[in-house]
């Protein structure tokens, strides 16, 4: 395979009922309209990338997540956000096809999955632990290696988004500036599309699953467009191609209510 794609989903802010609403978007069916989505114009996708906020303050929410992605034959790699519960998602999201956290190899790269969580905070941080894991993770193998985690490490030219990014960024990106096989790294939590670039290292934000914050705003708004996906296409030579795919077929538009 000369080529690896993996599908980045993030910010379903799933609930245990099935009608469940988050800024009147009824979640499970906007996650299974870009599912679908996805599947169809990306069938060879080697992985599926769930980049936090599962669920929405309900452990029952990943129940549904498990409904959802547990009949699915590929890998299903999670990591946590402010509004998941580790403890609950651990024990629901058990053994194959998900992996939450730790490092996906797969054709000449790696994908490390890192835990921003930090416990009764909207923003995020790594524990000295996590930051550990990740210089190990990137010491051991010289593959290339895009790196994932909820919270973003870089302002994204939003004052309220601003103040609930990943706390300790410096430290984050202290580490990857001693690894030079780091292509990219990728994030949720922002509810927006963004593309950026930190010396060698591509910087990527992707829009929720359900409904999506407006870009450059000083205070919390909701932006009008529609639930999306990202595609990756990872190349052997450590190129980066990828593609947002906004969502608007009607089972994936606003519910009403």
């Amino acid at each position: 395979m000369p080529v690896m794609n993996i599908l980045q989903f993030t910010d379903p802010h799933l609930y245990g009922r099935i009608d469940g609403k988050l800024r009147g978007v009824e979640t499970d069916t906007t996650l299974r309209a870009v599912m679908a989505d996805a599947f169809a114009n990306c069938p060879d996708h080697a992985a599926l990338l769930v980049t936090g906020d599962l669920v929405q303050d309900d452990p029952a929410g990943y129940i549904r997540f498990r409904q959802i992605f547990g009949g699915l034959q590929k890998p299903v790699l999670c990591v946590p956000g402010n509004h998941d519960i580790p403890d609950a998602m651990r024990a629901e999201l058990r053994g194959a096809p998900f992996q939450i956290g730790g490092t996906f190899h797969a054709e000449g790269w790696q994908i490390v999955m890192l835990d921003s969580y930090e416990e009764g905070e909207v923003g995020g941080r790594l524990s000295q632990q996590e930051l550990e894991r990740l210089d190990d993770a990137l010491t051991q193998s010289s593959t290339h290696a895009l790196v994932c985690l909820h919270h973003h490490p870089v302002h994204m030219r939003s004052r309220w988004l601003d103040g609930i990014g990943l706390a300790n960024a410096e430290d984050f990106w202290r580490i990857l500036d001693l690894h030079r096989h780091v292509r990219g790294v990728a994030w949720g939590h922002v509810h927006q599309d963004f593309q950026g670039q930190r010396g060698s290292v591509r910087l990527f934000a992707t829009p929720s699953t359900g409904a999506q914050f407006l870009p450059g705003s000083d205070k919390f708004a909701i932006d009008s467009r529609p639930p999306a996906y990202r595609r990756f296409t990872l190349a052997k030579d450590g190129s980066i191609a990828t593609q947002v795919h906004w969502v608007t077929a009607p089972a994936a538009r606003r519910a009403t209510g």
